[in-house]
């Protein structure tokens, strides 16, 4: 389905600009601790994003499921492969942002 590759998409693109702020919040949080705390918020934020698109893609495939029954191998291989990946980049994105919370 294209609605879930483009969703994948954001989600990866909420993933990376999620690690980009913390990463820089992490970077400045000494000389600038105002910019650095409005960027973990918006790393905290992304990530917030990044769930809601993932809950979308997960309902997508659950209505899939009850009027199609499952959805073609092909497509779920790629789906799983993706999900995986993108549970690991989040886990180092949420643990950059406990990083930052423990200064």
């Amino acid at each position: 389905m294209k609605i879930i590759k483009c969703l994948s998409d954001y989600i990866d693109e909420e993933i990376h600009e999620g690690e980009k702020y913390v990463k820089k919040a992490l970077a400045i949080r000494e000389d600038y601790p105002d910019v650095a705390e409005v960027l973990n918020m918006l790393s905290i934020e992304k990530m917030k994003h990044m769930q809601m698109l993932h809950n979308q893609v997960a309902k997508i495939i659950e209505n899939y499921r009850k009027t199609n029954g499952e959805p073609p191998a092909a497509m779920m291989a790629v789906y799983d492969y993706l999900h995986e990946k993108f549970i690991e980049e989040a886990k180092e994105v949420k643990m950059l942002q406990q990083m930052y919370m423990e200064k």
